[in-house]
């Protein structure tokens, strides 16, 4: 058996990183929204402290900020993907469980190969049997028991989510512009753009920025989102995107909607059925199979 490329050493585990670490928004986000804190709100203290850290990282590490006008365009357009992502997601949690809405953005594979495909980079068979096996195993995942009903709303705002988020996967892996922009960086200016955008928002909705996040406990829950779904994840996103491709990094995805489930089963009392346990197996073996036999 040949060994796995240097490429797949290093992109394998980001994309596995990047979906543990984006499944966990429900943990810190779903607490603060019960208390009343307002979904911009969340979302601006989420951007903001996650751009101080990364500048301190950028300063401490003597890093450069500079980029051409060609790629602030570029960048400017990832971050806007990323914050609709975001807020899509968000957004939906108020009409359907947490762990179900981002099973849901896990489509994204799905939308990345096909999107590649108009780029003409036609994935290889592996992938396309990698891409169904996960996409029933996520689609036996966010079946219902029979008693309860799913909001189309809430069902449309996380489809939304997912198409965003495919867009920035293709986006890092495809465009030049960006290539020599190290992964840091590229996050610092995606989520500067999030920040702006969604402090922008609380403007003019009138929104009182800390209503609903006075505790400390509020606080360390921004911190939360701001270390590992959004610095960690998007770093680590970037990577996996840059070494082993648009659509592996997506399908590694799977491991977000795994998290999400778990997290709302074992802190928000939300429904472990045997359907999710059994499409969590077969999500996991696709995932399997695909990195033992595309080692390139």
């Amino acid at each position: 058996m040949s060994r796995l490329s240097r490429n797949a050493i290093i992109g394998y585990p980001a994309g596995i990183i990047t979906g543990i670490t984006y499944g966990l928004n429900p943990l810190f986000a779903v607490p603060l929204m019960n208390k009343g804190a307002a979904i911009e709100s969340i979302l601006f203290f989420r951007y903001l402290f996650a751009v101080i850290l990364l500048g301190l990282f950028l300063m401490l590490t003597r890093q450069s900020f500079k980029i051409s006008a060609k790629q602030a365009a570029v960048l400017l357009i990832l971050g806007l993907l990323y914050t609709s992502s975001s807020l899509l997601l968000f957004d939906a949690y108020n009409y359907i469980a947490s762990g179900l809405a981002t099973t849901l953005v896990f489509l994204s594979p799905v939308l990345v190969a096909i999107i590649m495909v108009f780029l003409r980079v036609v994935p290889s068979w592996p992938v396309w049997l990698a891409i169904a096996a996960t996409f029933g195993g996520v689609l036996m995942m966010t079946q219902g028991n029979g008693s309860e009903t799913i909001n189309p709303i809430g069902v449309i705002l996380s489809l939304g989510s997912a198409l965003a988020y495919s867009l920035f996967i293709v986006i890092i892996n495809r465009s030049k512009m960006i290539a020599d922009i190290s992964n840091t960086l590229l996050t610092f200016y995606a989520l500067t753009v999030g920040a702006f955008v969604f402090l922008g928002k609380i403007i003019f909705s009138n929104t009182a920025v800390t209503a609903g996040i006075t505790t400390s406990g509020d606080w360390l829950n921004l911190i939360g989102l701001a270390l590992l779904p959004t610095i960690v994840s998007t770093a680590t996103l970037a990577i996996a995107s840059r070494n082993i491709g648009a659509t592996k990094a997506s399908i590694l995805g799977v491991f977000e909607p795994i998290t999400a489930i778990l997290v709302g089963t074992l802190m928000f009392g939300e429904p472990l059925t045997t359907n999710i346990v059994v499409g969590i197996g077969i999500a996991m073996a696709a995932v399997t199979f695909m990195i033992s036999v595309t080692k390139r």
